[in-house]
């Protein structure tokens, strides 16, 4: 033992050294590392009436393990990131602890309960959900009792290969395609005998509002008539008015009719209870055309309601909002139908439109954000002793002149971690612009400026860049590369830092101008 944790100081020693002797001349400071986090241990016994378990430790920054069997035998030799060790029990119910270790040597200690038993598992309850949000995906957990741990064989291959989990944990799995299949658990213990439960579970992945276009595993099924073709198409005007980098092409070809256009069917009928309108949008080589969108009812089309709206922009994205504040909800529409330059036969122009939602009419709160409107709500959440608020610019100069910002103090004696944040009306796409640009207002230069993303529902899921100021007293750009990013984790609530680490005195910093960049 005493040569293994040799060898270990000695890595740190070596990381030290090394970090000390960078060309930046930066320092790391091993102490500063959190301990390990998230440990467990899978335990899995044979099935031969010996009580032999084996352990597999897993955990976030971990050097080594060892474990603790609680049943009054020497605690487990150390074990390196990957290995596994095997105890052998006699039946009953023991405590066991993992204990993981971090390179500058700070243990997290688990408790994890061993289930030792020849007998049958038996009352086995099994909990199978589709993931919010996830339309191909579901999620498995499971108990029973005499059980030490459960496979589950989700049903998608022949000679699957199950996956071994414990009493506790949830597993996700994810199909590559839609349809029924056959998820099977087995409770396990140190016996022959094992309990089963199986489980049939439908997978669809239907198209429902709003429609974003980006989806790798939706089938966007245009029906189209009257000449043209419709299909997803790379975004062929990518900047701020729609940073998409996929939409929909609709192609109208010379000699096409003057009513030809597409339409996809929904999954399930639009909701218009509370939200009236539905908004797209569009991109046309010319301005003044009219842009038709007709609701049809799935199984009647002579059930529907259509909407003109006549563009004003060329060769640029531009929003167009249709009206159905008149519709009957009852009427389940189902199938949306676009025309574009609708009354004109085809001349072989190519329309593109994306980002089909329903609205309420009014501004979005989205990217980019001004602070300008007269309209728009701010629902700044404040914590930590920080507060926000849109107020005059106070600096009209350089970079800056526009008339409203947003303004943060962080009040005397306020957190480190003291912020604010802005939930968005619909989730960033990073699809193509991976960066995100604020114009910054600091007393001082040389302070963190800290913008944190977070999903909406589940704040756990979030990324984080930090920007230095280099201004003082006078408006500067900051970048903040989320470069790797996911986009798919629907990143919908920016939260800011300034002077982040470091309590608050009373100061005022200014933002604005908030958008993405390539």
């Amino acid at each position: 033992m005493k040569k293994l944790h040799f060898i270990i100081s000695l890595f740190v020693l070596a990381i030290t050294v090394s970090c000390s002797n960078d060309s930046d001349g930066s320092d790391v400071d091993i102490d500063s590392i959190g301990a390990p986090k998230n440990i467990s241990a899978l335990a899995t016994i044979t099935q031969d009436n010996s009580g032999k378990v084996t352990f597999l430790p897993k955990g976030e920054g971990v050097t080594q393990y060892q474990i603790n069997f609680g049943d009054g035998s020497p605690v487990s030799s150390y074990l390196s990131v990957g290995a596994s060790v095997a105890h052998t029990y006699k039946e009953g119910v023991y405590q066991a602890k993992i204990m993981a270790m971090g390179i500058n040597g700070k243990v997290t200690e688990v408790t994890q309960e061993v289930t030792v038993s020849f007998l049958a598992p038996s009352n086995l309850q099994v909990t199978l959900a589709h993931v919010i949000g996830d339309n191909l995906s579901v999620s498995v957990s499971a108990k029973a009792s005499f059980e030490t741990y459960f496979q589950v064989y989700f049903g998608e291959a022949a000679n699957e290969i199950p996956v071994d989990f414990m009493e506790g944990e949830t597993i996700k799995h994810t199909y590559a395609n839609i349809g029924t299949y056959e998820v099977k658990v087995v409770a396990l213990s140190g016996g022959k005998a094992t309990t089963v439960h199986t489980e049939s579970v439908t997978i669809s992945n239907p198209i429902l509002l709003p429609v974003d276009f980006e989806s790798a595993t939706l089938n966007y099924a245009f029906t189209t008539f009257g000449g043209v073709a419709t299909v997803v198409a790379n975004n062929p005007s990518v900047d701020a008015s729609n940073v998409s980098a996929k939409v929909a092409k609709l192609t109208k070809p010379a000699g096409a009719e003057v009513w030809a256009g597409s339409f996809l069917e929904l999954g399930e009928p639009i909701n218009f209870s509370t939200l009236k309108k539905i908004k797209i949008k569009a991109w046309s080589p010319k301005a003044g055309i009219v842009v038709k969108m007709k609701l049809e009812n799935l199984t009647n089309p002579d059930i529907n309601a259509e909407v003109d709206v006549t563009n004003t922009v060329a060769n640029n994205w531009e929003e167009l909002i249709f009206d159905f504040s008149a519709v009957d909800n009852a009427n389940k529409y189902q199938r949306v139908v676009l025309f574009f330059d609708f009354g004109n036969a085809g001349t072989g122009v190519d329309y593109y439109y994306d980002d089909i939602q329903l609205t309420s009419g009014a501004e979005s709160l989205v990217l980019p954000l001004t602070f300008e409107s007269a309209t728009l709500n701010y629902p700044y959440g404040n914590f930590g002793g920080a507060a926000v608020a849109v107020v005059a610019n106070p600096d009209k100069s350089g970079i800056n002149t526009s008339a409203k910002v947003s303004a943060l103090t962080k009040n005397n004696g306020a957190e480190v971690w003291a912020g604010s944040s802005l939930p968005l009306e619909t989730a960033i796409n990073f699809s193509t612009f991976k960066k995100l640009k604020m114009k910054v207002w600091s007393p001082q230069a040389g302070i963190i400026v800290k913008f944190k993303l977070e999903n909406l529902n589940d704040a756990s899921i979030n990324k984080e860049i930090d920007a230095t100021t280099t201004v003082a007293n006078g408006w500067e750009e900051l970048t903040f590369d989320f470069d790797g990013i996911v986009n798919a984790n629907n990143y919908q609530r920016v939260v800011l830092f300034f002077d982040f680490g470091n309590n608050g005195t009373g100061k005022t910093y200014y933002f604005d101008d908030i958008k993405q960049s390539n």
